[in-house]
């Protein structure tokens, strides 16, 4: 769903640079006043987790496209919106300056449409009260946060995609875009993050459960002794585990990605070479606006990407996938940490990671 720079009016781009500003600053605000050390090793490596995760696009049988997570759904069930949503501002911001995926001037609108609905409309309106219902109150306290933890993450993937995406369409309609229709392009872009949405909450239900079952206190909204519930591992354990996924998801089974468009690619493009629609048909070379502020923002790129469309400039060899998913992945969580322990969060109550 990242958005390129032809799909934005700089007007438009600008509004969404200070949505997204505006929460950041807020959620700063806010961690100023987390006492939670443990958030720290946890932000580190689901930020590495879903930057991994990012890379691996799966097909959506019958359409000729694929899709890939968001991870805002995952980030917030653990870390809570606010240091969900920073963590995934890092992602985005990495992924664009490293390897220019998302344009430069449309980083504002990614970050609302691929963060802020999955932090804060997924966590305050899906996540917390699901968690906090009686949903399956007759079953054993750890099965019911179990199905709890399906419930919550599927319709809250769901929900939060089709957000994004209902943005998107929003947004090149207020950029002037006459290629697309707007109900043309809806009917497009809903249905495929249907699905989208349907596979990443499944996926998102797999991390989530693992971590209930190793460290149930770190999911948010999660009471264990409330519940009696116990962990199989320690934090640390839970935090090698989760790195060591993210090392294998960004270093090795990113090579077995989807070559099929994603579903806003599929949209606008279609797929006929592989026998599929051809949907809204435009040019991939030459599509959208033209603006001098578009083209200050991908000099840039072109200057500060240094792994292209994850792989080494101008070579077809995998071993720049393998790369560009390993060094991202290290580099997302090192930003992450960074931030935090410059900013002065997660430091007033202290507690060992044994």
């Amino acid at each position: 769903m990242h958005m390129a720079d032809a799909l934005l009016a700089p007007a438009v781009a600008a509004t969404m640079y200070v949505a997204s500003g505006t929460t950041a600053g807020i959620s700063v605000h806010k961690l100023k006043k987390d006492e939670n050390t443990q958030k720290l090793p946890m932000m580190a490596v689901t930020a590495a987790l879903v930057f991994a995760g990012q890379m691996i696009n799966y097909t959506i049988p019958g359409t000729g496209s694929s899709g890939h997570m968001c991870g805002g759904m995952m980030l917030s069930a653990l870390l809570g919106p606010q240091a969900g949503f920073l963590s995934m501002v890092v992602i985005l911001a990495i992924q664009c300056l490293f390897f220019a995926d998302g344009g430069l001037m449309a980083l504002g609108a990614n970050c609302w449409n691929m963060a802020f609905y999955g932090c804060f409309v997924g966590y305050y309106l899906i996540w917390r009260p699901i968690i906090r219902s009686n949903w399956f109150g007759k079953m054993e306290a750890k099965a019911a946060l179990r199905m709890k933890i399906i419930a919550a993450s599927v319709i809250g993937c769901i929900v939060t995609l089709q957000l994004g995406a209902f943005s998107v369409v929003l947004e090149t309609s207020l950029s002037g875009i006459t290629e697309l229709p707007f109900g043309a392009f809806c009917a497009l872009m809903q249905p495929i993050h249907l699905a989208i949405g349907l596979v990443e909450g499944l996926v998102t239900s797999a991390v989530l459960i693992f971590v209930a079952e190793s460290r149930p206190e770190l999911l948010q909204e999660v009471n264990p002794e409330e519940k009696g519930l116990t962990g199989k591992h320690s934090l640390k354990t839970t935090v090698i585990i989760i790195a060591v996924v993210a090392a294998l998801v960004g270093g090795a089974l990113s090579l077995f990605a989807s070559s099929n468009p994603d579903g806003l690619e599929w949209a606008l493009f279609g797929n006929s070479d592989a026998g599929y629609s051809e949907n809204m048909a435009l040019d991939e070379e030459n599509y959208g606006i033209e603006s001098g502020v578009a083209d200050a923002a991908a000099s840039v790129q072109e200057k500060t990407a240094f792994l292209p469309d994850y792989a080494f400039a101008n070579s077809d060899s995998a071993a720049g996938t393998t790369v560009s998913g390993l060094v991202g992945s290290v580099i997302v969580a090192a930003l992450a940490v960074g931030i935090c322990v410059l900013g002065g969060f997660f430091r007033k109550k202290k507690q060992a990671i044994k």
